[in-house]
């Protein structure tokens, strides 16, 4: 089945047009690009069998590494603060998944949640150091040398995100079609097997599980710098199950899933709190239940079956 290019071209190009048509989207697009990195690191895990219900830790160490070295450490420059923030965010990854992957089934889930929990109650109680519920601020970065405004750079904000999630989405990509990707699936279809071809599982998802921390990390810092502040409950569980929950909204069957899910849930929500304040929860959870009933291999899976019967039928 041809993937579904063209389809995927053409939304990418009305994400480009949202700040001249719709200027009031374009902090809402952003911040569901930067939680969209989030959730293509859970996607990742998911491809391997494994559900991580902690993974907003990595989100909020990305975001808190942005703001530490901004107010703290002094570091101003948009580049190295992206760069520390999702090298920061991988290391942890790396330290904490050399133990976490181990594990599988609700144990992997549970464990994740547990040292999420961790993080979350160090960001609440370490007043000198993360400002506790207060949290910390997030100054308006340089880039390259340039300062700009807040306005100018919420708009340059915008197009280095879009930016970003077509080449790391591409890299993505290229990385789950390698045989390492590969192996990462056939981890979650017969492990056994992989491990009596000579394949290291633990290898294979301590290295996806650095790269979805990774991710994670720079959606984080993405959003640290657009929202302009940081809280503990950027790692709280309910923002973990909100990364699931997109990303299986979205599709795990493309990395463009876990964006698309982003956006859908981002913009469902600010339109249900525009249309009832009151019941938007009831909104968003009446839409998500007729998207999970109807549409089981999420958003992404539905564009690739209309395409593939639009092949079919030669239109």
């Amino acid at each position: 089945m041809r993937k579904p290019i063209p389809l995927l071209v053409a939304a990418l190009a009305l994400l480009l047009l949202v700040p001249v048509a719709f200027p009031h989207l374009k902090f809402v697009i952003t911040l569901a690009v930067a939680k969209g990195f989030a959730a293509l690191g859970v996607a990742l895990l998911l491809r391997g069998g494994l559900i991580s219900l902690g993974h907003a830790m990595y989100f909020a160490i990305g975001a808190y590494a942005t703001a530490f070295l901004g107010s703290k450490a002094g570091v101003s420059d948009l580049v190295l603060l992206l760069v520390a923030s999702t090298a920061v965010a991988a290391l942890a990854g790396l330290v904490f998944g050399a133990f976490l992957v181990r594990y599988r089934a609700i144990f992997f889930a549970m464990l994740n949640l547990a040292v999420s929990m961790v993080i979350f109650a160090l960001t609440s109680k370490l007043y000198g150091i993360t400002g506790g519920t207060d949290g910390l601020r997030v100054a308006v970065p340089t880039v390259l040398g340039w300062a700009p405004g807040k306005a100018a750079f919420d708009g340059f904000l915008f197009y280095l995100c879009i930016l970003l999630m077509v080449v790391l989405g591409w890299l993505v990509h290229r990385y789950l079609q390698s045989p390492l990707g590969h192996a990462l699936s056939a981890i979650h279809t017969n492990e056994v097997r992989l491990e009596y071809l000579g394949v290291s599982a633990w290898q294979t998802l301590l290295t996806s599980y650095t790269i979805s921390a990774a991710l994670a990390g720079l959606g984080g810092a993405l959003a640290a710098m657009s929202i302009g502040h940081v809280l503990p409950e950027f790692a709280f569980w309910t923002e973990s199950g909100h990364l699931v929950l997109t990303a299986v909204l979205g599709g795990i069957g493309g990395v463009a899933g876990a964006f698309i899910g982003s956006v859908f849930l981002e913009i469902l929500h600010t339109v249900a709190v525009g249309v009832a304040a009151e019941a938007w929860n009831l909104i968003i959870g009446l839409a998500l239940i007729c998207v999970i009933f109807f549409l089981p291999r999420g958003i992404y899976g539905l564009i690739e079956a209309r395409r593939g019967s639009t092949k079919e039928t030669g239109l």
